[in-house]
Parts: structure tokens; C-alpha cells; sequence
């Protein structure tokens, strides 16, 4: 399977980098396997639009975390690592919160809106992928195959 990272530069080595704040499944490293949303996430700000692409080699031995869709669960592990709170899986992968649904989803968490309101808004948004990566032992799932500047 080919996964896409989005960057402002090539990135052979990923890394796990711990920020100021956390991502839809923690802290990790972030790919997807849908090109065209990683051109338009290469794309946002200034820079350069870096796409770099990676055969993805899954370990059967790695504690996976997978979300066939936006269900309840997901839900409450975006908020959950939204929030700041960590987990034990090496790899998830799922459904994305773009900036449309991180906004219904910080209402959910600040108890602005119900679940039942969340999903009522969340309904038709178009399909997103990540997959993310959150220990070494993850990271060498990942061959680096190349990096193109891409502009959409």
C-alpha cells in the first residue's frame, strides 16, 4: 500500500515530534492514502507543496487502532486525544476531522452541541483517510519511495 505525507520538505526519516498540540490521534506521524488530500494539505500556507510517498509494510506484531468509518468510538478517541490524553497503540488509522469537523468536535468536547447534533453536521462531508504512526517500532513500517512538488 502506498501512503502520502504532506510537508513543506522531503521527509526520508519520519519522526514523531511532540507539539504544542495534539492531532486528531495523538502525537505521530501523519499519512494518508488518498493523493489528492495530501496535495491539498502540501498546499496550505507558504512553502513549497512536498508530497512524499512511502510503501507501507504492516508488522502483524504492532498494536493497530482502526476506524472503518466516523462512529461513536472515533468520536470519543478524537476528544479523548484532542483533550491531551495519550494511548498504547503503535498505528491508527481512520476517518480524518478536517478543519469543518475538528470545529464540531470542539463543540462536542466543550459540551456546546450533543452527540446526536455532532453526527447530525458531520453527516455529509466528503471521505477522508489518515494513518498515523506513534512508536519507532510503527515508523519502520514505513520505505521512503520519493518526494514531488505537487500543486493543486
Amino acid at each position: 500500500m502506498v501512503l502520502y505525507h504532506a510537508s513543506k520538505e522531503i521527509v526520508q526519516f519520519p519522526e514523531i515530534r511532540k507539539s504544542r498540540y495534539t492531532k486528531d490521534f495523538s502525537w505521530g506521524f501523519y499519512c494518508t492514502g488518498i493523493l489528492e488530500q495530501a496535495v491539498r494539505w502540501a498546499n496550505r500556507g507558504s512553502g513549497s507543496p512536498v508530497v512524499n510517498s512511502y510503501i507501507y509494510n504492516p508488522d502483524a506484531s504492532l498494536a493497530v487502532l482502526k476506524f472503518e468509518k466516523m462512529s461513536d468510538e472515533w468520536l470519543d478517541f478524537i476528544a479523548m486525544c484532542r483533550s491531551g490524553k495519550t494511548h498504547g497503540y503503535d498505528i491508527v488509522e481512520g476517518p480524518m476531522a478536517n478543519d469543518t469537523i475538528w470545529n464540531y468536535v470542539n463543540d462536542f468536547i466543550a459540551g456546546n452541541i450533543s452527540r446526536k447534533q455532532f453526527w447530525a453536521l458531520a453527516e455529509f462531508r466528503y471521505p477522508t483517510h489518515q494513518i498515523s504512526f506513534h512508536t519507532l517500532s510503527a515508523l519502520n513500517c514505513l520505505e521512503f519511495k520519493v518526494s514531488e512538488v505537487i500543486y493543486d
